[in-house]
Parts: C-alpha cells; sequence; structure tokens
C-alpha cells in the first residue's frame, strides 16, 4: 500500500500573512514542519502543496518535493485532490498533515495510518487528545465522541458529552485526515449537510454522509502556530528543548 503525505502549505492568511515562511531559528515554520513528518515510518512519500512560489522557492531550498497548484482552491482538502490527479495508482492512501505544527510528532501520523490500514472498509481516520476541563467550554475547542471501536459519532463545538448526569471524559479533534484515495476524490460531491453549516465543521459531512471516520487517541498534542503570539510561544519551547 503507497501512503502519500501532503502538507498543503498557502501564503495568504488572515491572522498571520506568509505564515508558512516565518522563522523559528534559522528554519522557517514549513521546515519545521516537513522536517518532523518526514521522520513518520508508514509514509512512501511526503509533498507540499502549495499555490504560491514563494513557498515553493522555500521548498527548494530545503530539498523539500512541491507541487504547486492552482490558486482557486478554497480549501487544503481541495488543494489535496488536486495532487492526486498527478497519481495514477488506485491503491493510495493519503495524509492530510496540517502545515502549521511544526513538532508534529510522526508517531502520530504513524497512527492514524495504521488504524486506517487495519480498518481498510473506513473511508477516514483522524486523531484526538484528551481535552482538559478548562477548555470543555471553548468553542474553538472541537469535540469528538466516538464508539469502543474507535468510530466517530459526533463532532462539535459544544461540550459533547454533556456532563448531565455523570461526568466521561471529553477528546478535542486533531486536524489530521487519513483517506482512502476513492473517498477523498468524491468528498466534494457530497451535499452539504445541516450539520455541517450549523457547526462549521467539514468533517461533518461525511459523517452525515455515511462515512466510517476512525478515531486514533493520542496523549501527546502538537504545538501549533496561527498567530505571531503564537510563533513567540514556539520559539520559547523549541528553545527550551534545545532545538535553536
Amino acid at each position: 500500500m503507497y501512503v502519500l503525505g501532503v502538507i498543503p502549505a498557502r501564503y495568504g492568511s488572515t491572522r498571520f500573512p506568509g505564515k508558512p515562511l516565518a522563522k523559528i531559528g534559522s528554519k522557517s515554520l514549513l521546515e519545521w514542519t516537513y522536517f518532523h513528518a518526514s521522520q513518520s515510518k508508514t509514509l512512501s512519500e511526503l509533498v507540499i502543496a502549495t499555490d504560491d512560489t514563494r513557498i515553493l522557492e522555500e521548498c527548494n531550498r530545503f530539498y523539500a518535493k512541491v507541487i504547486l497548484t492552482s490558486t482557486t482552491h478554497p480549501t487544503g482538502t481541495d488543494r489535496i485532490r488536486e495532487v492526486l490527479s498527478y497519481y495514477d495508482r488506485e491503491a493510495l492512501i493519503v495524509v492530510n498533515i496540517q502545515g502549521d505544527e511544526p513538532d508534529i510528532d510522526p508517531k502520530l501520523i504513524d497512527g492514524v495510518v495504521n488504524l486506517k490500514m487495519l480498518h481498510r472498509n473506513w473511508e477516514i481516520t483522524t486523531a484526538a487528545i484528551e481535552l482538559s476541563k478548562e477548555e470543555w467550554n471553548n468553542p474553538n475547542k472541537v469535540k469528538v465522541v466516538f464508539n469502543q471501536k474507535k468510530q466517530a459519532l459526533y463532532f462539535s463545538r459544544s461540550l459533547i458529552p454533556s456532563q448531565m448526569k455523570g461526568e466521561a471524559k471529553v477528546y478535542r479533534h486533531l486536524g489530521i485526515y487519513c483517506y482512502e484515495k476513492k473517498a477523498l476524490m468524491n468528498y466534494s460531491n457530497l451535499p452539504k449537510s445541516e450539520l455541517e453549516i450549523s457547526e462549521s465543521l467539514e468533517q461533518l459531512r461525511g459523517l452525515d454522509a455515511g462515512y466510517s471516520i476512525g478515531v486514533y487517541v493520542t496523549d501527546k498534542e502538537s504545538l501549533s502556530v496561527d498567530t505571531p503570539e503564537d510563533l513567540e510561544y514556539v520559539t520559547r519551547e523549541f528553545q527550551k528543548r534545545g532545538w535553536i
């Protein structure tokens, strides 16, 4: 089975323009992400997908494989679908790796991929981590509930489970996805659901259409960068680890 890892990277960002090129020590945020993701044991190939020549030049600088895509894609998922048009392999699994997680754990990638390989009939696998009580009511922390087989039952920005009559663990969804090629290519053809629109969560489109979404549970959360303030925090953390 050929496992293709794709890191979507765009220059434009409302909160942090040029984010992939921002420096953490001597390396860009994108280079750090690529460096750690490339240590995955399950990926057959790792490629960066971008619509900007500045990011293309940066990828060439640190010798990463990169594909220049259309500038019209509304989401990273659509950008990955274009990347797949260059691969004629039918037996292919693709992993969508967030480009703003410079310390992404390669074991997280492996966990999501291995869960997918174990359940080839599941269209998608993703990941989750237990959420602290202080974050339970934060709508920016997307929650997921899943059954004993680790199949997702629902995703929400609200608190799930509700804790109405007893306390249960709450899990935060992590933004990494592993797809069967066919499932990803068909995804944009699925109708938008009321649930997706209500929660503003694209993964609910697949769940509402009957897709099985497996959830790999990890105990290690990656640092992510959404704002310049986040970048300063990550830089301090990398300094503590002796990485820069």
